[in-house]
């Protein structure tokens, strides 16, 4: 069986709100594994959902770039925030997402590809490494295009223009005015910043998601005591606001906090003159994903005194 620690049982607790026992139950029963505890914790009514965004950890800057109905988000990493407001890493990441528009997605290419000074970006990150003092990575890469339309993107805790913390594009499919288009763009963005949401449409959810979704709504609906027919009505209720949460057109808009992104796409349709497709967008924040393995700055301190 594997060792449950104190730093694993504060990691689930901190992302689910359960109790400091319960954790250690879930941990217990699920051999350790995380996920499978988020999930026992949910399946007894002791959890919300888990969130990805509570195990950031990594610092750095997210940066993002538009041309000409293209545009490019990156993220690269740091040891420390206190890195981010160098002006010199600063410059290097604007850099590279400027690079990002040519590398379409692809992160080996970005790497490989060639700063100002005649550098290939990973060249030019290891001598920066050298001269900042601190390790760096060109984590990763997204890349939007729309054939008629905007790309629009957005900036959350921007330290200078187009980077930040967390960086957002949205790609808008139509025929209507690109400058209204490009303003109803930046809201959308904005909005996905704050909503987190992981798809465009329903059918684009990840169906292992899905049906991990199922499975807990069973494992609750179970406990009514109601029988099976009446539980398969019930979880697909709440699998729609299940929804309703993470499908971006499906999400309460953050801008007018009434209607559905869907619908108020609609609305922006009569101000553009034309239909509005949400093509797809891509939101990158700072570390997300990234676990960073806590200390216990007491005990280090003890073992350097050599107590």
């Amino acid at each position: 069986m594997a060792e449950i620690t104190a730093s694993m049982v504060k990691a689930l607790r901190d992302s689910t709100g359960a109790g400091m026992m319960d954790c250690k139950s879930a941990l217990a029963e699920t051999g350790g594994d995380m996920e499978a505890a988020v999930d026992w914790l949910r399946k007894k009514g002791l959890a919300k959902a888990a969130k990805k965004s509570s195990r950031v950890a990594a610092e750095g800057l997210v940066g993002v770039a538009t041309a000409d109905r293209k545009g490019a988000v990156v993220e690269v990493n740091s040891e420390t925030d206190f890195v981010a407001r160098n002006e010199a890493f600063q410059s290097m990441v604007s850099e590279i997402a400027k690079l990002g528009i040519d590398a379409q997605g692809d992160v080996d290419a970005l790497r490989a590809a060639t700063m100002p000074n005649g550098k290939t970006v990973a060249d030019f990150v290891t001598d920066a490494v050298a001269t900042i003092g601190e390790n760096m990575n060109v984590r990763r890469t997204g890349y939007i295009e729309v054939s008629e339309g905007v790309v629009a993107s957005y900036v959350h805790g921007q330290v200078v223009p187009g980077l930040g913390k967390i960086g957002v594009l949205v790609g808008l499919e139509s025929k209507g005015d690109k400058e209204k288009l490009a303003a109803h763009g930046k809201q959308l963005a904005m909005h996905i910043a704050a909503a987190s949401p992981i798809a465009v449409r329903p059918e684009e959810v990840d169906a292992s998601l899905v049906d991990r979704e199922r499975e807990v709504l069973a494992a609750q609906a179970r406990d009514s005591g109601k029988p099976e027919d009446i539980i398969a009505k019930m979880v697909e209720g709440r699998l729609r606001k299940y929804y309703e949460e993470v499908v971006l057109l499906h999400q309460i808009y953050v801008i007018d906090g009434e209607n559905t992104v869907g619908k108020a796409i609609k609305e922006m349709e009569k101000d553009v003159g034309a239909p509005i497709t949400v093509a797809a967008f891509a939101r990158f924040a700072i570390g997300e994903g990234i676990e960073r393995e806590e200390s216990d700055f007491a005990s280090e301190v003890a073992a350097a005194a050599g107590s």
